[in-house]
């Protein structure tokens, strides 16, 4: 593993601060970061397929959904206990997710995006027309139990598991398979030229992505206490957790959650301002000037600073 002292620091230093911020901030902040915490969880799923192996998937809703309609539905229409129901939607998710995407891993570029993007629409498609009875149709699912009550308790479960997701995701990516699947997104004829098969470390990258958005879409879904298609399947949710990504730095783990909550203050910040979807163009033009200033995102400006005080 590459591990530099001053990502431990860095870690360190936002693990608690994150810890400390319901004694610093008001209850409405705390909701605020408890989206924020999921929006890193998804962006942390995004970045392990696409910013390490450079398949771009514009269907990533597709996995979180699964997870949350899965959930959903054993709670709401079968009275299974949340317990069970979670890790169910996240089996589930890895494997309606493997049978449904993988055969789009053997094509590349701009198809592989079309073709999860087309995955994502029809997912938004079939939940509202099959079994409207279970899904609860266009109107959604609600009345959905949820795991904890008040704004508190929220925010410590889902920066626990944000943490936890993000340290064991990061480790993982530091380890040889990790450089195996940045060697993919740098050239991947390279790759299976050294006798490495590239078929099966992106079905490993895929399985880790859909576990960490299947495991984010149910405990989200039982945060909020209801579910909608629209609010999954919406091109502006994909967007976000997209440009969070490449804010924050593709291919670091920690550069996504810092360009997640980036990305959910700002929208906070813009929200009296710009209250409509406007504020989506404001902060679309931040994220272009931010890529085209350091392609690498924030992570890299971090990791020059560094150097330059190392020096």
């Amino acid at each position: 593993m590459n591990l530099r002292p001053y990502h431990f620091l860095l870690w360190g230093v936002f693990i608690a601060g994150l810890l400390l911020m319901p004694e610093m901030v008001s209850r409405g902040t705390l909701r605020t970061m408890i989206f924020a915490c999921y929006l890193s969880i998804f962006a942390i799923s995004w970045d392990i397929l696409s910013g390490r192996t450079g398949y771009i998937s514009f269907g990533h809703p597709f996995l979180i959904g699964i997870g949350a309609y899965t959930t959903a539905i054993l709670t709401k229409r079968f009275d299974v206990p949340i317990e069970l129901s979670i890790p169910i939607a996240v089996i589930v998710t890895m494997g309606a997710g493997l049978i449904v995407l993988l055969p789009a891993l053997r094509i590349k570029g701009s198809y592989f995006a079309l073709v999860t993007l087309a995955f994502m629409e029809l997912m938004y498609q079939l939940v509202q027309v099959i079994r409207p009875d279970l899904t609860g149709g266009t109107r959604g699912i609600s009345g959905l139990e949820t795991l904890t009550r008040g704004a508190v308790n929220g925010y410590y479960l889902a920066v626990s598991l944000m943490i936890v997701l993000a340290l064991a995701s990061w480790l993982l990516m530091r380890t040889r398979i990790g450089t195996a699947l940045w060697a993919i997104g740098m050239n991947e004829e390279s790759v299976r030229g050294s006798g490495l098969s590239t078929t099966r470390l992106k079905c490993f990258a895929f399985l880790i992505s859909a576990f960490v958005a299947g495991l984010g879409g149910a405990f989200y879904v039982h945060y909020l206490g209801s579910i909608a298609p629209r609010a999954l399947f919406d091109i502006n949710f994909l967007f976000t957790i997209i440009v969070a990504v490449l804010i924050g730095g593709a291919g670091t783990i920690i550069g996504p959650i810092i360009g997640a909550f980036f990305m959910v203050f700002l929208l906070e910040w813009l929200r009296p301002v710009l209250p409509g979807a406007e504020r989506y163009f404001v902060y679309g033009g931040i994220a272009l000037v931010v890529y085209m200033f350091q392609p690498r995102g924030i992570m890299a400006i971090i990791d020059g600073a560094w150097r330059k005080v190392q020096t």
